[in-house]
């Protein structure tokens, strides 16, 4: 068994000329407030949403996250590691599930197809199937690889329940039901959609979390808990978005073709909001729990029952 290459996450330093274009952006009224507002707003919506990219260039946030940087060190797999070592001694009769989960394996990617396999077999639908198809994509697909460690990064730091990244990729079925996805997203756009259906299915059976594998999401996105979460066909979550509970991105019922929402980077999307149609939800944006959303809303707005 071959070494999969690691990949290296750097905290994305703060760009002054990227400020200074959010603060022209913000005087001219993109937030709908004054411009010491907004920066305050801004502020505050970094220090709960930290945002971590790949690679060594940091001109941009997009070219930084495009850029992915081979590396003889994982810092996300090594704290797995060492946290299973750790956990093994607290907890002697997790040692066999814990070896076999992560400390057997060579690299996440490997790990991760493990857990999820295990999570999402039956009768017809082998674990060690799904390891082979899971293993397949992963370790031929660098985006999937840059994408599982910055979600692990978003849990770590944007869910106050998960204090260890080894927990996101044991325990968490909002992590689980995520890089699920991202698998079935692969395979749907390789043209095995019926695959792709088919692991949609068994996801939604097993995590009560229902995302079409055409659906397009970013890069370090939380699913906090996961439950009842639907994501349609044409919907786009950006980068850095938060989903809690019971989150649905729907169409109406009354429109064919791109019929769901688009959700801008950072957004937090609150339990049971409902968003509904082809509309817009700004960066940074803030869904109240409960609202029922059936019109744009602007970034860094507040949106409740629209």
């Amino acid at each position: 068994m071959t070494s999969c290459e690691c990949l290296v996450l750097e905290k994305l330093e703060d760009n002054g000329e990227a400020a200074a274009r959010e603060r022209g952006r913000v005087a001219q009224g993109g937030v709908g407030g004054s411009g010491s507002y907004a920066g305050e707003w801004r502020s505050r919506s970094e220090a709960m949403f930290p945002i971590y990219v790949m690679g060594s260039s940091q001109a941009s946030t997009a070219a930084a996250s495009q850029d992915i940087v081979d590396s003889a060190e994982d810092p996300i797999w090594e704290a797995v590691k060492s946290e299973a070592n750790s956990e093994t001694e607290k907890e002697p009769i997790l040692s066999s599930f814990l070896y076999a989960s992560v400390l057997s394996h060579d690299c996440l990617e490997r790990a991760l197809s493990f857990v999820l396999a295990n999570k999402l077999e039956d009768p017809t639908f082998l674990a060690t199937q799904l390891i082979d198809i899971f293993n397949d994509v992963m370790m031929n697909n660098k985006d999937i690889r840059r994408s599982i460690r910055l979600d692990a990064q978003a849990f770590k730091d944007r869910d106050p329940a998960c204090s260890q990244y080894s927990w996101a990729l044991l325990y968490l079925k909002g992590y689980h039901s995520l890089q699920s996805y991202r698998i079935a997203h692969v395979l749907w756009n390789q043209g095995r959609k019926v695959l792709a259906l088919a692991l949609q299915s068994r996801i939604s059976e097993v995590f009560a979390v229902d995302i079409h594998p055409a659906a397009r999401i970013g890069e370090g996105i939380l699913l906090d808990h996961g439950t009842g979460l639907v994501i349609g066909e044409t919907a786009v979550v950006g980068n850095w978005v938060s989903l809690m509970q019971g989150v649905t991105l729907g169409g109406t019922g009354k429109e064919h073709g791109d019929r769901h929402p688009k959700i801008g980077p950072g957004a937090l999307l609150g339990a049971g909001a409902t968003i509904l149609g082809n509309i817009n939800i700004g960066e940074g944006a803030m869904i109240a729990a409960g609202s029922l959303v059936l019109k744009d809303v602007p970034p860094h707005r507040l949106g409740d029952k629209l």
